[in-house]
């Protein structure tokens, strides 16, 4: 909005001309989205915690877990405010990857705001069923990715991480692997959120390393020089990536051990939607495994648990999602959440590498 209001003066005052740049709004928006959350996250908590909007406790989970009781939840609206606000005043509006991004977030926030909802008034950890709640991600990606795929400067081409000369076309195939990025990474996301900070954290390695990649990928130079898919305009995702890891450290700041308030559904499904539409508008869908390799590891560890019990009746961990295996092991909370930080770092840093091992 910002963009439309102040770029056209620049024919009049020439220090307007900055924000045609890409990276000068980007780092306007992390500002704003921090600015946001600093001033508004206090008052969030005492609203929360007036309202007595405290987080279920899993009964079957750790023991040390009882002693987050009476936190405030739904703490995800703090970052889904900041980084809507953010991006909607300095990005450019107009551009088809910002709405369907910022279309994206909020769908699968109203999504994480109806099951905390839930959980609230039932007092309980269940919310929505996982049918209903997996057909409503469904629904919300089928629109995004359908409109995007109806884009002229998109296709169905997929980047393969290391391959330079190898690009599948996978035509109208395309909207279901989409739409499957996508409910896949909101999901994964939602499973690593179960620690203070946990989550958060590997969210903002993530959306930093596809602030970058969105860069590149939207310039036609450097995606020629690195030999991957060029997508006109994308680079405006830039923005809205850089509002995300702004949004994330804000809220972290409240989440940090022993936190504050937690995340909810309605925050961790919607960032691990914006990761999944974000990995889809930038071509390097594949590339989110590596990037997100936290959250295929604590996704796996259920799948695994739950198949083994079913075909073995054993469990291959103390309990899923991993991390609270972890947890019944003896390692410290503190512990276990800066070492799959450490992780996240080092799998962002190797798929960035692979943008030029090809």
């Amino acid at each position: 909005m910002l963009y439309y209001l102040l770029f056209p003066l620049h024919t009049t005052y020439s220090a307007f001309n900055v924000f045609r740049y890409i990276t000068f709004r980007a780092a306007l928006a992390a500002l704003m989205a921090l600015l946001i959350s600093f001033l508004l996250g206090p008052y969030l908590i005492r609203s929360l915690a007036a309202m007595q909007i405290s987080q279920p406790i899993r009964k079957d989970g750790p023991a040390s877990h009882t002693a987050k009781a009476g936190t405030p939840t739904m703490g995800g609206t703090l970052i889904i405010l900041a980084l809507v606000l953010s991006t909607a005043l300095l990005a450019d509006i107009m551009s088809p990857y910002i709405t369907i991004a910022l279309f994206v977030t909020v769908g699968f926030a109203v999504i994480g705001f109806i099951d905390d909802t839930l959980k609230l008034r039932e007092k309980s950890s269940r919310g929505l069923s996982a049918r209903t709640k997996f057909l409503s991600q469904l629904a919300v990606s089928f629109v995004a990715v359908t409109v995007l795929f109806n884009q002229p400067n998109f296709s169905g081409v997929l980047g393969v991480p290391f391959f330079k000369n190898i690009h599948p076309d996978l035509g109208l195939w395309y909207i279901p692997f989409a739409m499957l990025v996508i409910v896949g990474a909101s999901n994964a996301v939602n499973l690593t959120d179960g620690l203070d900070g946990l989550a958060i954290g590997p969210v903002m390695i993530a959306a930093g390393t596809y602030a970058l990649v969105a860069y590149v990928t939207g310039h036609l130079r450097f995606a020629d020089y690195l030999q991957i898919p060029y997508v006109a305009g994308v680079g405006e995702l830039t923005v809205f990536c850089a509002a995300v890891v702004a949004s994330g450290l804000g809220f972290l700041w409240f989440n940090t051990y022993p936190a504050q308030m937690f995340m909810g559904d309605v925050g961790s499904l919607a960032l691990g939607a914006a990761l999944g539409i974000i990995a889809v508008m930038t071509k390097n869908e594949i590339l989110l495994v590596i990037v997100g390799g936290v959250f295929v590891l604590e996704a796996l560890s259920v799948i695994f648990q739950v198949a083994s019990y079913k075909l073995r009746r054993k469990r291959v961990f103390l309990m899923a999602p991993i991390h609270h295996h972890f947890e019944l092991k003896g390692w410290p909370e503190p512990q276990i959440i800066v070492r799959f930080w450490i992780i996240s770092i080092i799998c962002s840093l190797f798929a960035l590498s692979t943008l030029k091992l090809r």
